[in-house]
């Protein structure tokens, strides 16, 4: 996967989004071409596109598994510190035409907002292959909570910030958002143990009552 030189400022993704609006929008496109075009970086425009979706308090139940999937896919291959491999079935899928630019159009939008806090530093999170891997490792367990068809608020939202930051960390060389990352898989795990815990409580209730204990 190609990467900025250490001393260079990365291209704004918002910049690169904007390109791949002007390029692609007036044709039909796959999957590929776009990954291609973003020359390796792509992987993790198809993580922003997947997690954005699910920032909202609300749960996605009917996409969240296939989306979830596609994330833990990604996450373990960068946790691997292997190129990311998706199916040619999925690489082959096709956008029509305008609708990738509305598409890209929302996430550009969300990007801007992101970049403006964005930058390079804590260098030695983003030279380092053991914070990228780390990276990788959360970005797949956190697919793995967004498969889960939960109906509680912010199921799906923790786990997809999580995403959102690593990928954006990673875009833009800034360590700090890998440790954002850090932060909101943390409290991912605390909501879905609390959660787990509460459902072991009602369990407990409910085979008290029904045993008389």
């Amino acid at each position: 996967m190609s990467r900025n030189p250490p001393d260079s400022k990365p291209t704004a993704f918002s910049a690169e989004l904007q390109a791949l609006i002007d390029r692609f929008d007036d044709r039909p496109v796959r999957l590929g071409e776009i990954l291609e075009a973003t020359q390796g970086r792509g992987y993790y425009l198809l993580l922003l596109l997947i997690a954005l979706p699910f920032v909202g308090p609300i749960p996605l139940p009917g996409v969240s598994i296939p989306f979830g999937l596609a994330v833990t896919l990604l996450g373990t291959r960068l946790a691997l510190d292997r190129k990311p491999w998706l199916p040619q079935r999925l690489l082959r899928h096709e956008f029509p035409a305008r609708s990738l630019g509305k598409l890209l159009g929302a996430v550009r939008r969300i990007m801007r907002g992101i970049e403006y806090f964005l930058r390079p530093r804590l260098a030695f999170v983003s030279d380092r292959a053991v914070f990228r891997r780390l990276a990788g490792l959360l970005i797949a367990i956190s697919g793995l909570m967004l498969m889960l068809p939960l109906p509680l608020p912010f199921s799906n939202s923790l786990p997809a910030w999580t995403v959102i930051l690593l990928a954006a960390g990673s875009l833009g060389r800034d360590g700090l958002f890998f440790i954002l990352g850090c932060v909101s898989f943390a409290l991912s795990v605390a909501y879905f143990t609390l959660v787990a815990l509460g459902g072991m409580s009602v369990l407990d209730r409910l085979r008290g009552f029904f045993t008389g204990g």
